[in-house]
């Protein structure tokens, strides 16, 4: 993780091992208690360093991509600028098909991009990525949870 975060989970959720989950790139797994039809929804959280221009809606475009690639049928619900010109940020939501541990589901995920600028150098910026992703029946009942662990993100050792 180029920045150090921390973020509180809220009450049902537990950090897991980004390597036992099958998600070895993101730096931070949490899983809610209760999965749903055999599905487990989860928390996902990575960071790059982007030098390049790209905007959070191109960076948004590229997950897009990379996760069409793997889905069998793949929409995006809505898209939204948040933020301020200081500290952008962009929601998008996700319908899709995949497979996973063999059975077809229906899922929606639920992105939230967040751009952190260098203070001492506006040129050096980090986007960290939060996803939620869950069965299209039990997304709505986490999406609270989930927005309480976005709220919560900071870089480490932070002043609240």
């Amino acid at each position: 993780m180029p920045v150090p975060l921390e973020l509180r989970l809220p009450e049902g959720w537990h950090a897991a091992s980004p390597e036992r989950t099958g998600v070895p790139d993101a730096a931070f797994v949490a899983l809610h208690a209760y999965p749903d039809d055999g599905f487990t929804a989860n928390v996902t959280v990575d960071s790059t360093f982007r030098p390049d221009a790209a905007t959070l809606a191109e960076i948004g475009d590229e997950s897009v991509g990379n996760l069409g690639e793997v889905a069998e049928a793949l929409d995006v619900v809505s898209r939204h600028e948040i933020g301020s010109a200081a500290a952008p940020g962009l929601t998008q939501t996700l319908t899709l098909t995949t497979t996973v541990g063999g059975v077809s589901r229906r899922l929606t995920q639920s992105q939230v991009y967040l751009s952190l600028l260098d203070v001492h150098d506006p040129a050096r910026r980090a986007v960290v990525r939060l996803v939620l992703t869950a069965t299209a029946t039990q997304h709505d009942d986490v999406l609270e949870d989930f927005r309480d662990i976005v709220a919560s993100v900071r870089p480490e050792n932070s002043p609240e």
